[in-house]
């Protein structure tokens, strides 16, 4: 049986359609509902997309890239040398670049035969220092590619190659045109000369430094008749203050100065190699016997212990003059009013087999040393070394007047001859125990033996 269907009364019809706008209401509501838990659905996963996001960009800033580098602390003083290089570097490439370095108490001798062994092994730093110092090692360096060209990098850029004196470059520069030490500014720093003790000199009635050779030689037995040794002198590593004296004496002759700038002589057999020996045999009779078979660290402690009057070194001393010595410490050019010079042995190079972001701090912190360099010179140079030390005046005088400069003999003669002979048969001459003769044929022999070796 069929259902009947209900009839529609007034009543029956209000209620049915005050049902009908509820659900339409509702289905409004709904939509509208949904709409918002739709939008806020959207803005959870927008939210939440970029969470990731921003900890992923945290995650891939940019580190400090670090510089490995090694520097000595000085043995006898104990400072951290190029210690504030390094702090200035970093502060101000704090962030991009940081120069890591690895402190080693040795000294420059022993460091620079270290560089050889750490090269044998690859284990050089970014940055290596006093390459220039040993001339063969460095041309083998450049030979094999195991250090940087920089030419590109220094001609490109204006701020850097301004800033660096011409004789400074040249003395860089290889005949190609490419340069693998980064230069300092100037040469103002890279000088040696004779640093003197004044109140020796006038217990002995002398009242200033002498102007000739002659003159120089009759200081010394002034001060050895008053009982003062006159010279602080060393035998070990390439004879560095002996050698500084010696080769100053030898290029006050135009030959001797022709000698001195030869790269590699053939033979020290000759006239200029003969005076070589003998002026070397001369000035140990002026110092004490602790000279023998030691380094310049103990040449150092003579001087500034009073024992002895006098002592051969470059501008870099004037930092470790002890302040109760900066009145009685003079500097004076060599007699004949020349210094010793070579600017590129301060030239510092980057090595090879780093990565491209590493080398590219290394050449940025080798540009920064090249701007403070000239900055430290400008500085020194407008006050008049306005420090206090007596030494700091003399050096800028001695500097802005000097008569010529004399290369160092580290950056012309060969490897063995600086590295062994010297340590091996300059005590001997020193003693009387060979002739100079002797001398110049063992020196001699350093070259026939480097011509094999390399």
């Amino acid at each position: 049986m069929k259902r009947r269907k209900p009839e529609q009364t007034a009543t029956s019809f209000f209620r049915r359609n005050l049902r009908n706008r509820k659900t339409g209401a509702q289905r409004i509501f709904c939509r509208k509902t949904a709409a918002f838990l739709t939008g806020g659905l959207l803005v959870c996963l927008c939210l939440s997309a970029c969470g990731p996001v921003k900890e992923k960009t945290q995650k891939t800033e940019k580190k400090e890239v670090e510089i490995p580098i090694t520097f000595t602390v000085n043995p006898t003083t104990g400072k951290k040398n190029q210690q504030e290089l390094v702090e200035a570097f970093n502060q101000k490439y704090k962030g991009s670049y940081q120069v890591k370095v690895d402190w080693i108490m040795e000294t420059e001798d022993e460091y620079r035969q270290n560089l050889k062994r750490m090269n044998v092994t690859d284990q050089l730093p970014a940055v290596i220092t006093d390459l220039r110092m040993l001339p063969s090692f460095y041309h083998m360096m450049v030979t094999e590619g195991r250090i940087e060209d920089l030419s590109d990098e220094i001609r490109a850029d204006e701020e850097w190659s301004s800033s660096i004196e011409e004789v400074v470059l040249q003395g860089c520069t290889e005949p190609d045109g490419g340069i693998y030490l980064s230069p300092i500014s100037t040469a103002a720093f890279s000088c040696s000369g004779i640093f003197w003790n004044q109140e020796l000199f006038a217990q002995a009635g002398i009242d200033h430094f002498p102007t000739t050779w002659e003159e120089f030689w009759e200081c010394c037995d002034k001060l050895q008749a008053h009982g003062i040794t006159p010279l602080a002198l060393h035998t070990e590593g390439t004879g560095w203050s002996p050698m500084l004296f010696a080769t100053a004496q030898l290029a006050s002759t135009p030959e001797g100065l022709a000698f001195m700038e030869t790269l590699y002589p053939e033979s020290y057999n000759n006239a200029q190699g003969q005076q070589l020996a003998e002026t070397l045999q001369k000035l140990f009779s002026y110092a004490g016997k602790e000279a023998l078979h030691s380094d310049f660290d103990v040449a150092y402690n003579d001087f500034f212990s009073g024992k002895a009057a006098m002592v051969a070194n470059g501008y870099w001393m004037i930092d470790q003059i002890p302040a109760e010595w900066k009145d009685k410490v003079r500097f004076s050019a060599f007699p004949g009013n020349t210094l010793v010079s070579s600017p590129e042995t301060f030239g510092w190079s980057v090595v090879s087999g780093y990565s491209e972001e590493i080398k590219k701090g290394a050449v940025e912190f080798l540009k920064f040393r090249t701007l403070r360099n000239k900055q430290e010179k400008e500085r020194l140079f407008s006050s008049q070394g306005s420090t206090g030390k007596a030494a700091q005046q003399d050096y800028i005088q001695a500097y802005q007047n000097v008569s010529g400069l004399v290369p160092n003999y580290q950056v012309k003669w060969n490897s063995i001859l600086q590295e062994e002979t010297i340590g091996k048969y300059l005590p001997k001459l020193a003693e009387g125990e060979i002739t100079s003769q002797d001398f110049v044929e063992a020196s001699d022999e350093s070259i026939d033996r480097f011509r094999q070796e390399w």
